[in-house]
């Protein structure tokens, strides 16, 4: 590291410092933090998630104890009061931190408990991001893209690359809860490098729509139930500009959505059934990790997961055992979800096109069918319900 301005020998260039003590700021201090922090909750009963570093879970003798890590912020849960309080003590004397009661706000996620369950939403950061891009007064859009425009590449170039990759960086954190616009978020992440004006207008109209629908956010509802589904959709060679396909999927526990993503295949598909299949791998990729999560929580489940697909022939594909010529060129980690359908991890059904949740991550759609598969997803607006 550089010595401090000021130092006596903060001039010399052959000046080597040695570390004792990790300071904030450097690239080496969250992982000694997390080295740390997670030596004193295992010293204290608590186990590492296999599917998650972050998460700890201890099983008590009077209830069970989850915390959940984000550097130096954390969210403690449990079903013993007593339990929690003791932890807190625990840290208090190992650790200085501040305890800020029931969790409501926590990495610019709200959080509103009631008698329905818990409405996750991000409005304040929505507002502080209208109020940065000085369009806190703009006239706001019904969707987040137009599903009639086709992406050219005979823009003009962008003349700020650097607030176009600061903007959509704050969009890609927002799609944490805003579902609707993990597609278009998708799309404009990929010109990073080289933003034109057709490009930024986008991102303009992502930020319009998001006026209009500041408060909307995901509705968890209370639900005993841990049944594990997926729906998988993939739109092929819906690129224009060098035809791959975009893969598509959200995932359900209890009847909840919990996990989605809207992202461009990084090979063409030479079929439909072909970017079927790969986004069936990937969305079986994903319901195996809910389940290992919902293990380590404490929540063992031996039912086949549901995988909810409107392509009957990547379905063949999965269920049959024998290799023939239109699969020899799909790569072989493509092949995982054969795996699973045949060891009946994970059961495929067919649903129609119209029944197709994961649609809304494929491609852009009008506003009629786009509200109602956000109704549909689980998505809100209280401004709507009020």
């Amino acid at each position: 590291m550089k010595l401090p301005p000021e130092h006596p020998q903060s001039d010399d260039p052959d000046m080597v410092c040695k570390l004792h003590k990790s300071t904030y700021g450097l690239k080496q201090s969250p992982r000694a933090w997390y080295a740390k922090l997670s030596s004193i909750l295992e010293k204290f009963g608590f186990q590492r998630s296999s599917a998650d570093s972050s998460l700890f879970v201890r099983d008590g003798l009077v209830g069970k104890v989850i915390v959940l890590i984000y550097v130096d912020d954390l969210i403690v849960t449990g079903d013993n009061a007593e339990e929690i309080h003791f932890l807190k003590l625990t840290l208090q004397n190992k650790l200085a931190i501040k305890d800020l009661g029931r969790l409501k706000y926590f990495l610019g996620i709200e959080l509103a408990n009631s008698h329905e369950g818990f409405f996750l939403n991000q409005r304040k950061y929505i507002l502080d991001l209208l109020k940065d891009s000085d369009l806190i007064d703009s006239k706001h859009a019904r969707t987040p893209l137009d599903s009639k425009l086709q992406l050219s590449t005979h823009s003009e170039a962008f003349f700020d690359i650097t607030k176009y990759q600061r903007l959509v960086g704050k969009l890609i954190y927002l799609t944490i809860t805003r579902l609707d616009i993990s597609y278009v978020v998708s799309i404009v992440s990929q010109f990073m490098h080289a933003p034109t004006l057709a490009h930024m207008q986008i991102v303009k109209r992502i930020l319009r729509y998001l006026k209009g629908s500041i408060c909307r956010g995901l509705l968890m509802t209370k639900n005993d139930s841990t049944a594990i589904m997926g729906y998988t959709d993939a739109d092929w060679a819906g690129n224009s500009l060098d035809r791959k396909s975009t893969t598509g999927f959200c995932t359900f526990v209890g009847g909840n959505l919990v996990t989605w993503r809207s992202k461009k295949q990084t090979v063409v598909a030479r079929s439909n059934a072909e970017a079927e299949y790969r986004a069936m791998a990937s969305t079986a990729c994903e319901l195996i990790w809910l389940k290992s999560l919902l293990l380590d929580l404490g929540f063992p489940s031996n039912e086949p997961m549901s995988m909810f697909c409107d392509n009957q022939a990547a379905m063949h594909i999965a269920s049959n055992p024998v290799f023939h010529e239109r699969t020899k060129h799909i790569e072989v980690d493509c092949h995982y979800v054969r795996a699973q359908v045949q060891s009946k991890i994970i059961t495929t059904y067919y649903t129609h096109s119209h029944d197709q949740l994961a649609d809304i991550f494929t491609k852009s759609l009008p506003t009629v069918p786009f509200l109602c598969i956000m109704s549909k997803l689980g998505s809100r607006d209280p401004l709507d319900l009020a």
